[in-house]
């Protein structure tokens, strides 16, 4: 059996002492001890001790009120420190130390490219023109409050610290003696949030990533890239590439989030300005202290005059109107008047000036001076802009299409609602080719439209460097772009803005190769589109409308046949993966999700979004950003360059053949089945969820209606929290189960080992399948759900009992997770942990329900509940 590395193993020891340490101080001794005794009999009952179970649940019934809390924050509180332990690990740089999450240098992926026959005049060319794009958003996935994150950040620190060999004791001790205090500080620092975030908070959130980390690690990857690519190729990074882009969804996305209006936007837009002013101002100076060197080029001197340190001088004149700039841009956040002269407001005010004392020093012979520090700001300004990050709009088809329907309306030129496809898209493209303002004077819209023509009149007051693309939510149809570029064009945008259909349930992303074609076809959009476009992947919505089997052979598919269009109009196409943190939404390791891709459709460009938690694991720490912006691009340029066969035509025919019974079996259970809502809202904590304070958009699209109206993220966080991850394997059960009856499993085998994308689904599902607990499931049921409902509970535990044998007979493995034992280790580590969590949260379920109605939650009760659910999302690694 796998161990944890010795190292990991001992800093997670040496994290859980501390806490014990801070438990003993407060509450004391007694309940340390308590939750000793608790802990000891998980761990015993894990190891199936006999009576060992009895104990647990006995000694976990017996808490008082006062106990509650402190027992379950104690548990909780452990788990975040394991998982601070193994991100570090992942990370740590200590000498002979191979970390098991070891990811495969940029030169290392060149050479084997290059030697496997790529020309290195490909290779440079596609890696210089490279664009991913990390979309961060606001999904309220990330429980643990900022508080703690930045004392989380700390610890790891102080972790690096101890990674030396030749510190002093008493060195050793101060170290130490700091994390002794950190793990106090967490332990008595409330970890839930009793306000729930606004937009602009988790803007605010998302600027601090780019700050505390991102601004560190964006030069450093960039000069490793730099590096690998002359030692490969033998020409470097171009000054000016920006391989990798920075977007955003919070503060942008209001789709079925009424708390994003425009003047949220507007101020989330100026927030970024004046982030960005004041860290590039931190640069600037740091750079007129490098840079007192007197010699310089005619042309930098006819902007210096006669100074005799030119470059401070051309520096300190930046300095000036960076400050003009985050003067500006503070005021007009603050709702003052400001005057805009003088400020830096396009890109080119930013990079100009630095790029031309980077000319001169290399003229004058001093590169080593030209490529330090200068050279990593000039990257910055050219990645991250005068904006810090693009800001995307996110806002759902029908709105648009309202916004239109009220102005033709009020012109008196019909119902347009009611007209047909092709009646919509020839008016919008008459409307379009013409010059006329289609906006009526005097027109008073109603409230809903007015929003939508407010924030279009924000989206035109922005530079293109400041914006992402306007994704459009629940598309299905060409007119849904025509809206919204009709509607910027009325605002006054003067430049194309990317405009992005997102498919997301199983019929949209079905009809979204002949949507596009449709498109394609009309020639104001190709001119308009100049040969570039964007179309998202909805995963979420997708997996909960069909199961997780059939919307990935969904979404394989519409990527294949949208690659193929884009080819036959000669488009450039980038595809918009919207991947939660999930299997369940799309999520899992993200260099083989990218490696599995259907070929041609990662051509040298990529946008993916990054949500809630999966922020903090990939990029909360600037070594780990580093890290996982080496994984992406290695994968995005393999997969660009030597991408995987098409699938051969009989693996077709049976992944249309399993998603067909995957689909039907998923869709009996989900939608037909009377007793499935009741059994949802009854076994899960799903109607408890509202009680965290996770992030300032509503569980539910609308107020009223059943599963089909809530998100894809409660929807996967319920099922996650009592263990039956339901979701990610329903249908597939039974789609394994027959083909396995029908003597398809050599097929499959092969399957596995030629085709990355089904190699890869097999791997997330096995991988989803080792979190479920059939005994933890089983006893939320019996605590929580009425005798009625209980057959069809019994009847998913055997189904998923069903899913793990036949997957684990598909590997020809005894156990699930048997070829990534550090990972089944990991998970063996942490549910002594989780399990206590689990069966106090169902207890605290019951009681929170008794009470229901009728008297008041006691407070001890409720917050006991919210710190379950952030224990058990932090024990699972994952949300939603």
């Amino acid at each position: 059996m796998t161990e944890l590395h010795p190292e990991l193993r001992e800093n997670v020891r040496m994290l859980g002492e501390l806490l014990g340490e801070a438990i003993r101080q407060s509450p004391g001794q007694e309940v340390y001890e308590l939750i000793e005794q608790i802990r000891a009999a998980a761990k015993a009952d894990r190891r199936q001790e006999s009576g060992s179970g009895q104990r647990l649940l006995q000694l976990l019934s017996n808490l008082k009120d006062d106990e509650l809390l402190p027992v379950t924050r104690a548990f909780n509180q452990f788990l975040n420190l394991a998982n601070l332990a193994e991100q570090y690990h992942g990370i740590r740089r200590k000498k002979g130390h191979h970390t098991d999450l070891m990811v495969e240098s940029l030169g290392e992926v060149f050479d084997r490219l290059i030697a496997d026959g790529i020309d290195p005049e490909e290779l440079h060319r596609r890696v210089a023109d490279l664009r991913i794009e990390f979309v961060l958003t606001a999904h309220p996935t990330e429980v643990a409050r900022r508080t703690l994150i930045m004392k989380y950040d700390e610890m790891s620190e102080c972790l690096a610290r101890l990674d030396h060999d030749d510190l002093m004791p008493t060195e050793r001790e101060e170290i130490v003696q700091r994390l002794r205090q950190l793990v106090a500080e967490a332990w008595n620092t409330d970890e839930i949030r009793h306000q729930r975030p606004t937009a602009v908070d988790e803007a605010k959130w998302g600027f601090a990533v780019i700050e505390n980390s991102l601004w560190q690690a964006l030069p450093r990857f960039l000069r490793s890239l730099d590096q690998a690519l002359e030692t490969s190729t033998g020409r470097g990074l171009p000054l000016t590439a920006a391989p990798i882009r920075m977007a955003s969804w919070m503060g942008g996305d209001r789709d079925g989030n009424p708390n994003v209006t425009h003047r949220v936007t507007q101020r989330v837009f100026l927030l970024g300005r004046w982030m960005a002013a004041d860290l590039y101002l931190r640069d600037i100076n740091a750079l007129r202290a490098e840079l007192s060197m007197g010699q310089a080029t005619d042309e930098l001197r006819a902007v210096a005059g006669d100074s005799r340190e030119p470059y401070r001088q051309v520096l300190a004149e930046l300095r000036d109107r960076l400050i003009r700039t985050r003067d500006w841009a503070e005021a007009r956040v603050n709702g003052e008047p400001a005057d805009a002269t003088g400020i830096l407001f396009e890109n080119e005010d930013l990079t100009a000036p630095l790029e031309l004392c980077y000319r001169s020093l290399m003229a004058c012979g001093l590169d080593t001076i030209a490529n330090g520090p200068l050279l990593d700001t000039i990257r910055r300004a050219h990645t991250l802009g005068l904006p810090l990050v693009r800001l995307d709009i996110r806002q759902e088809a029908a709105r648009h299409a309202e916004a239109v329907a009220e102005m033709v309306d009020y012109l008196g030129m019909g119902d347009y609602l009611s007209w047909p496809e092709e009646q919509r898209q020839a008016f919008l493209v008459r409307e379009l080719s013409g010059r006329r303002p289609l906006i009526p004077r005097n027109w008073q819209p109603s409230e809903p439209v007015q929003e939508v023509l407010d924030t279009c009149a924000i989206v035109a007051e922005q530079t293109p460097e400041a914006l992402g693309s306007y994704v459009i939510s629940m598309a299905s149809k060409p007119s849904d772009v025509l809206h919204v570029i009709l509607l910027l064009r009325e605002a006054g945008m003067k430049f194309p803005m990317r405009v992005v259909p997102l498919f997301e349930t199983l019929d949209d992303l079905s009809g979204a190769p002949d949507a596009m074609s449709a498109l394609f076809e009309l020639d104001w959009y190709r001119e308009y589109c100049q040969g570039r476009q964007e179309v998202m992947i909805g995963y979420s919505d997708s997996a909960k409308d069909a199961g997780q089997m059939m919307a990935a052979w969904a979404q394989y598919q519409a990527q294949e046949k949208l690659t193929e269009v884009a080819q036959r109009f000669q488009v450039q196409l980038t595809l918009f993966h919207g991947r939660g943190g999930t299997v369940g939404r799309g999520g899992g390791p993200a260099n083989r999700a990218i490696l599995s891709q259907p070929p041609g459709s990662v051509n040298g460009s990529f946008r993916i979004t990054e949500q809630g938690e999966m922020i903090r694991f990939k990029f909360g720490l600037p070594r780990l950003a580093e890290q996982s912006l080496t994984l992406y691009t290695t994968a995005v340029v393999e997969a660009t360059l030597a991408p995987p066969p098409a699938p051969e035509p009989a693996w077709r025919e049976t992944m249309d053949w399993l998603t067909e019974r995957s689909l039907k079996a998923y869709r009996e259970v989900v939608r037909e089945h009377p007793d499935f809502v009741p059994y949802f809202r009854q076994a899960t904590p799903e109607q408890a969820l509202g009680k965290l304070a996770l992030g300032s958009r509503p569980a539910r699209r609308k107020a009223s209606g059943g599963v089909e109206s809530l998100r894809a993220i409660p929807w996967i966080f319920a099922w996650t929290q009592m263990r039956l991850m339901l979701p990610s394997w329903l249908g597939s059960d039974v789609a394994l189960t027959e083909a396995a009856a029908s003597g398809r499993m050599e097929l499959l085998r092969e399957m596995m080992d030629h085709w990355p994308f089904f190699r890869t689904y097999i791997d997330m599902l096995e991988m989803v399948l080792a979190k479920a607990d059939l005994r933890i499931a089983g006893y939320y049921e019996q605590t929580l759900v009425e005798a009625p409902l209980r057959e069809l509970g019994a009847n998913l535990r055997e189904r998923l009992s069903a899913c793990i044998t036949q997957v684990k007979a598909l590997k020809e493995q005894d156990e699930l997770l048997a070829s990534d034992p550090v990972f089944a280790h990991s998970m063996r580590v942490r549910n002594p942990y989780t399990d206590p969590l689990h069966y106090m949260q169902a207890e605290l379920l019951r009681r929170d329900r008794e009470c229901e109605g009728r008297v008041q939650v006691p407070e001890n009760v409720e917050q006991a509940l919210k710190v379950t659910m952030a224990g058990i999302a932090a024990g699972m690694r994952n949300t939603g």
